[in-house]
């Protein structure tokens, strides 16, 4: 039996939600070996909540498309979908640019970016796919809705 497209969605925005995890978690990781992980040129005075609140929300997007993919599957939303999916991949792919301008380079963090983006290539080939597929349940309905 194959999944279906939306179990495949969700399956791959769980995975990409994991490794986004995993990428922070590896970030701190250097605190249970006492050394720093503070940003060189950081201050305590900054105000870092609107970092925090982007994070929240690029966790929590991925989170309610997963949950919308399951109980919709309108046209409208598979489209506004494959653009959300379109985004995430273009901001992974930024974020792996930005792993590599970091000196030293952390190519543990740089591998797992590179990760993260080839899963959010198969999500956005997944996504198109679902987008482009015709809702066969609603003409079902409908041809029902005649006879």
């Amino acid at each position: 039996m194959t999944a279906k497209y939306q179990e495949k969605i969700i399956t791959l925005w769980a995975i990409f939600l994991l490794g986004t995890l995993f990428h922070t978690q590896l970030g701190l990781m250097p605190l249970f070996h006492n050394q720093a992980v503070a940003i060189h040129g950081a201050r305590e005075t900054d105000n870092i909540a609107w970092i925090l609140w982007s994070m929240l929300g690029f966790f929590a997007v991925p989170m309610i498309a997963m949950v919308a993919t399951l109980f919709d599957d309108s046209k409208c939303y598979r489209s506004l979908h494959f653009g959300i999916t379109i985004f995430y991949s273009a901001m992974n792919f930024f974020h792996t640019v930005a792993d590599l301008l970091v000196k030293p380079i952390a190519w543990y963090q740089v591998a797992l970016m590179a990760m993260l983006f080839t899963i959010g290539l198969v999500l956005n080939l997944v996504s198109f796919q679902w987008m482009q597929e015709r809702n066969y349940h609603k003409l079902w309905r409908e041809r029902q809705t005649i006879f």
